[in-house]
């Protein structure tokens, strides 16, 4: 059985500081590319950041540049976005994502809110 299971989300002020997490079980973690995504209400998913198998490579959208950092331990099977200076606009449920290849869809968590606010 496969999982992605994310945490770390919550209730932030502007200019604050969250680490998000994902536990990946039920397949070779080491193999697939890693992403984030998130969708705030009323928007389409995007794509956040990418962390290729190797994790030597990694690719932000130009809205989270400088402000966020994705990274995976492979032994832990376990994916990170590390998110600072955070905005009201960051506000949305984050998921994980693992693919094989950029042709599937890959595997998805259920995701985990981030609500920043004053």
């Amino acid at each position: 059985q496969v999982k992605l299971v994310e945490s770390g989300g919550g209730l932030v002020q502007p200019g604050g500081s969250l680490t998000l997490s994902c536990e990946a079980s039920g397949f070779i973690f080491s193999a697939y590319v890693m992403n984030w995504y998130r969708q705030a209400p009323g928007k389409e998913r995007e794509l956040v950041a990418t962390i290729i198998n190797t994790g030597t490579r990694k690719n932000y959208a130009d809205s989270v540049k400088g402000r966020f950092i994705i990274s995976r331990n492979d032994s832990k099977k376990t994916l990170y976005l590390q998110m600072s200076s955070l905005k009201p606009e960051d506000t949305a449920v984050y998921y994980c994502n693992a693919r094989p290849n950029s042709y599937v869809d890959g595997y998805w968590g259920q995701g985990t809110q981030v609500t920043v606010s004053s």
